[in-house]
């Protein structure tokens, strides 16, 4: 089977779907409540510097101050030399908001201090680089980069790169050369996993437009009340044309006419080999549900995943990182416990992979897996997770499985996960994900009536209003109790069941 995009694309929600032979493999959320903000360019004003945390606050003009870390900061505004950043890797690993592709010593940009170049007031050229998330503003950098379908502009980065999915040597070297012989002095450009086979005139061309872009977001900087946004990213169904419309990818489709005459527009401009790839959905039932998508999207949001062999994964989120458990389950094997083991942990490698894509997990993840005894066995899954890795366009890096059958790794976070975005903390069990027992619950009820009854002048009936399920649990298995704490306090209690009321809701009067 072939790559698809599907989008289902409504006025208060847009929602993309990349499809690996018919298997969801990635989804993308953007919602008119909650803007898309990466790639988003601003004039901004410093407002608070951080000496102690080499950061700055940045207000941007939105609701949170965003942040500005001493590492995303441009060697103009540094005031040092070029040479320092000469050390940037040949492919698109190197990214102009990341600061982890620069070479760290002997040349870090941690030896300078924040506070001796940014200043309060000071006005500021940025671009979100992370979207907010929790409590934390969108995260900033002062290199821009403009992306186009087949390469991205670094104006400020003297670099000439080409994406790490161009295996072909030789097509990297024709690609460099033609970036080389077209580029402006001291403009950086990458080619994009788009732009292999791309001929010369296609590149000249869209290097020509994304110059001309940047011209126009200068002139708007320098015109802009501050702060204030200068450039917007393009919106959600056209940049999935750009980003992830390739000649891997088969079809795209897309449930809304306006949107699709939209997308047939930009492609006609961009790409026009791609337009008959392109489909208008009319069908009966919702996009989402013909492909199967919807019922995908609700076993993201679970913590446990089901492999075919009959083990199970866990996902568990901590503020701190990830945590992935691997299981057999009711998986028994056919040889021998290692040979059982080893063939649970190799599903379940190839699945974390593609679940931290589809769940967009970022951050440290921590993944335990079932321990082996054979070290050939923990390189073999340890290979497996990395293969498996290869197709996701978010950096990630693994290390070696340890002793304790764990391996440790990172994935770039740009956005919210998954999670983040459907679902938020629950009011009941504040985040915890548990509630208290029916038996905790009866037992802290039973005190809290005593505590009352302290102060009770006369001696009347004591009502308790509860969930359905705690006031079975009361009256049938705690009985005994119940009537023991009567004879006790010499009064009834009398249970009120209230449908509506959740387990850890009670109510005491008389």
């Amino acid at each position: 089977m072939s790559n698809k995009i599907i989008i289902n694309a409504r006025p208060y929600e847009t929602r993309i779907a990349f499809l690996e032979d018919g298997i969801v493999a990635e989804i993308y959320n953007e919602r008119k409540t909650c803007q898309y903000l990466i790639g988003n360019i601003y004039m901004g004003r410093i407002t608070r510097v951080l000496p102690g945390m080499q950061a700055a606050f940045v207000d941007i003009g939105l609701e949170r101050a965003a942040f500005l870390y001493v590492s995303d900061v441009h060697r103009d505004m540094l005031n040092i030399e070029q040479s320092m950043f000469d050390a940037l890797k040949e492919d698109d690993e190197f990214d102009p908001q990341d600061p982890e592709t620069f070479e760290s010593p002997p040349h870090s940009l941690l030896h300078f201090n924040i506070e001796g170049f940014l200043r309060e007031g000071q006005h500021v050229m940025v671009q979100v680089a992370k979207e907010p998330l929790g409590e934390k503003g969108a995260r900033l950098t002062t290199y821009i980069s403009i992306p186009g379908r087949h390469m991205v502009l670094m104006p400020k980065v003297d670099h000439i790169g080409v994406s790490r999915l161009i295996k072909n040597e030789a097509e990297r070297e024709r690609l460099k050369k033609i970036v080389h012989k077209l580029r402006p002095n001291n403009f950086g450009f990458i080619v994009r996993t788009n732009g292999e086979e791309a001929s010369e005139e296609t590149l000249k061309s869209e290097m020509k437009f994304l110059l001309k872009l940047w011209d126009e977001i200068r002139d708007k900087g320098e015109n802009r009340s501050i702060p204030g946004l200068i450039h917007q990213d393009l919106q959600a169904s056209l940049r999935a044309v750009r980003d992830l419309f390739s000649r891997g990818v088969e079809q795209l489709i897309i449930d809304s006419s306006d949107e699709y005459n939209k997308i047939t527009e930009f492609i006609g401009t961009f790409a026009p080999t791609l337009k008959y790839s392109t489909e208008l959905y009319e069908g009966k039932d919702p996009v989402f549900d013909a492909f199967g998508i919807e019922n995908e999207i609700s076993r993201a949001l679970e913590p446990n995943i089901p492999l075919k062999s009959g083990g199970h994964i866990i996902i568990e989120w901590t503020e701190a990182l990830t945590a992935i458990d691997v299981n057999t389950g009711r998986y028994v094997g056919k040889t021998n416990l290692e040979d059982t083991i080893f063939k649970t942990n190799l599903e379940a490698a190839k699945e974390i992979a593609r679940q931290l894509r589809l769940r967009n997990i970022g951050g440290l993840i921590v993944i335990d897996f079932i321990s082996m005894e054979e070290g050939q066995n923990k390189e073999s899954v340890h290979t497996t997770l990395q293969k498996a890795l290869e197709k996701d366009r978010a950096k990630t890096n693994a290390l070696p499985m340890s002793d304790l059958g764990l391996i440790e790794m990172t994935r770039k976070r740009t956005r919210p996960s998954l999670s983040n975005l459907l679902t938020e903390p629950c009011s009941l069990c504040e985040g915890t994900g548990r509630v208290k027992s029916k038996e905790t619950l009866c037992y802290e009820i039973f005190k809290e009536i005593e505590r009352e009854d302290l102060i009770a002048e006369e001696s009347i009936d004591i009502f308790v209003s509860v969930s359905p399920q705690l006031g079975n649990f009361i009256e049938e298995g705690e009985k005994k109790a119940k009537e023991a704490l009567e004879r006790l306090l010499k009064k009834r209690i009398i249970i009120l069941v209230k449908e509506e009321y959740h387990l850890e809701q009670y109510k005491i009067f008389s």
